[in-house]
């Protein structure tokens, strides 16, 4: 796919995460000039875009926001995809989950996917060109068995799950492709340190992560729609 997404623009939210950053990363191998939304007023040491003549990062922009997000992408010209990988992670027994935890998984995870897609579906149906939407689902919003320990995050992530097969029958006849990918446990830094007698070697590489998204939101994509792809490596 080499230079597949030449100048087209593309929304990456939480683009400077660990995921975001090496996403971001191959889209500029691919050509694409990079919108990141950034919740902070600076981005971290690990981004190392900040500077690249392609990459719009703005920040202070606020995900849950319904008038932010709208702002954000009112000044995204020719919006060809939106890649969310914005959202946040809770774990802990039912009986010690607060309602405001509940709250804010489904704030962080599902209601930043929603606000983000319609932005974005706004933008693609007015330019009707098309376009692609990649979500984040998990593992345990696919397989809820999963999910047990993680109730609050699993409900979330299968709230993405659902969305993301629902607006892709909704836009089947626009051109919007719309797709999520549900990892099991990504290796990063972070969840090394969280995790440390694991089995680095079952977990997902953030490359491969990256890979999948970025094949899902290029114009060689032009029949997988409304699936959701997991991404379990050898879990």
């Amino acid at each position: 796919m080499t230079a597949a997404l030449e100048g087209r623009h593309v929304v990456v939210t939480g683009g400077t995460g660990a995921l975001g950053t090496v996403v971001v990363g191959r889209l500029l191998e691919e050509g694409a000039i990079c919108h990141v939304p950034n919740s902070h007023a600076a981005a971290p040491p690990h981004f190392t875009f900040t500077d690249h003549e392609r990459v719009k990062l703005k920040h202070n922009v606020y995900l849950s926001d319904t008038e932010a997000v709208s702002a954000f992408y009112g000044e995204v010209p020719e919006l060809w995809a939106s890649i969310h990988l914005a959202g946040g992670f809770a774990m802990a027994p039912m009986e010690k989950t607060e309602s405001a935890s509940y709250a804010e998984m489904m704030e962080t995870n599902a209601r930043t996917t929603f606000l983000c897609c319609r932005a974005a579906v706004r933008a693609m149906l007015v330019s009707e060109t098309g376009g692609r939407l990649v979500n984040v689902s998990a593992r345990p919003g696919l397989e809820p068995r999963r999910g047990a320990g993680m109730v609050a995050y699993a409900a979330s992530k299968a709230a993405v799950a659902a969305m993301t097969v629902a607006l892709a029958e909704e836009l089947k006849g626009n051109g919007i492709l719309v797709n999520a990918v549900a990892p099991s446990t990504l290796d990063t830094a972070a969840n090394r340190q969280a995790m440390p007698d694991a089995d680095f070697t079952r977990w997902i590489s953030l490359e491969a992560a990256a890979e999948a998204i970025i094949y899902l939101a290029s114009p060689a994509n032009v029949a997988v729609s409304g699936a959701l792809v997991p991404l379990y490596g050898r879990a």
